[in-house]
């Protein structure tokens, strides 16, 4: 297993439990009832906005079916994923959008 034996295997995995149940508990168990200062819930509406850029930014910038080289298929989809998103104000839409132009590109091109 990588040379990973099991006893570091479970350590690592029970580290990271805990520092995940920590977290949540931050919010939940410590906040409770009491409502969240204005700036913080200003900062918290932006997080899911932020974290699927973040996680499709690599995708298409150094997609692996290239080998890490950068592509005008990926780049062409993902501008027109995020114009129909912009436009459309909706996620499904843009998701759709950009199902639909990789299938015309790749399978058709």
């Amino acid at each position: 297993m990588n040379g990973f034996d099991s006893l570091s295997l479970w350590i690592v995995i029970t580290g990271m439990a805990v520092g995940s149940f920590a977290l949540r508990f931050a919010f939940i168990g410590f906040m409770g009832g009491r409502p969240l200062p204005a700036w913080l819930m200003r900062h918290l509406r932006y997080t899911a906005v932020a974290i699927l850029p973040a996680l499709v930014t690599p995708l298409v910038v150094w997609p692996s079916p290239t080998g890490g080289e950068t592509s005008l298929p990926h780049l062409a989809v993902a501008a027109l994923t995020f114009a129909v998103g912009y436009l459309t104000r909706n996620v499904l839409w843009a998701l759709l959008s950009g199902v639909s132009g990789f299938l015309v590109l790749f399978l058709l091109g």
